[in-house]
């Protein structure tokens, strides 16, 4: 795979802090989410997923260092399962770590791992808390054998004031996309809101260098990251429609059972009138 398609694969977080050439913002990030100070990048150990080597199967970021295992997500829409995500991951890259590393698990001595860390970094347009944990066991209903807790942040431009001066790559990331989420907003043309947002970089901008570089790469990464939030909005749309669609069918059927008169049924299931003497038929019922 050619670097500019690799690219286009990527997304922007991606890019800044899961490259291996810039090991430097990962571990500014990795400190200003920790309150570390580690001086040494070269201590990160990337294992990120590639879908290359396992297909349908692709992380963001993920690194070891020292020892702590690392598993980062960006996400561009609030998504409150993302601990399940976090389980599949970490599954393949413990898994991975046990194959490589001499653990030994039948041994009858404890065998070290490195412990697990799960952030998510969102910066949707959705209001969401500075920071959440999002847990495996809000989706069993209560505490289980098994748990996954997820730190989400709020990387959005003006949030986590903090976490972003501590953080000179990230702040600036998040500067990039909210000057183009408004520079889309007015123009209308998200390619020129990229062009328009680097332009208006300052020279001071650490990342400014490697953005400019591979601008085209950079657009591609967020026309794909626009079209997939636009896909999935669509989705939740039609998901939505579905489920009206379903409980106004449940609504006729009970109704119809229940010998209400045509008119009332039309009113309040908004289902048509031939749609109702059809699911009469099928119920073997009389429309009134």
């Amino acid at each position: 795979m050619t670097e500019a398609n690799r690219l286009y694969k990527d997304r922007v977080f991606k890019f800044i802090f899961g490259n291996p050439e810039n090991k430097e913002w990962t571990l500014s990030l990795y400190n200003a989410v920790n309150g570390s100070n580690y001086s040494n990048p070269d201590d990160i150990q990337f294992n990120t997923i590639e879908d290359a080597v396992y297909m349908s199967m692709k992380n963001d970021v993920s690194f070891i260092i020292l020892d702590e295992m690392n598993l980062w997500e960006h996400q561009s829409s609030f998504n409150p399962n993302m601990p399940m995500r976090f389980l599949t991951y970490g599954t393949q890259l413990y898994e991975t770590f046990t194959a490589t590393s001499g653990y030994y698990k039948f041994s009858r001595k404890l065998q070290r791992l490195p412990k697990p860390h799960c952030i998510c970094f969102y910066n949707g347009t959705e209001e969401q808390p500075e920071q959440q944990v999002l847990k495996l066991s809000d989706a069993f209903g209560g505490e289980g054998d098994i748990e996954v807790k997820v730190k989400m942040l709020n990387v959005n431009y003006g949030k986590n004031r903090a976490l972003m001066e501590t953080c000179q790559p990230l702040r600036e990331y998040a500067w990039l996309v909210d000057r183009v989420r408004e520079h889309q907003r007015v123009m209308q043309n998200l390619e020129a809101a990229v062009d328009a947002s680097i332009d208006e970089m300052p020279d001071s901008f650490v990342i400014r260098t490697l953005i400019e570089a591979h601008r085209a790469g950079v657009k591609k990464m967020f026309l794909t990251e626009y079209d997939e939030e636009k896909m999935k909005e669509q989705e939740r749309k039609e998901a939505f429609a579905d489920g009206v669609a379903e409980a106004n069918e449940r609504m006729a059927v009970d109704m119809l059972r229940d010998g209400e008169p045509l008119a009332k049924i039309l009113r309040y299931s908004r289902l048509s009138e031939e749609y109702i003497r059809k699911l009469a038929k099928s119920l073997g019922v009389a429309v009134l």
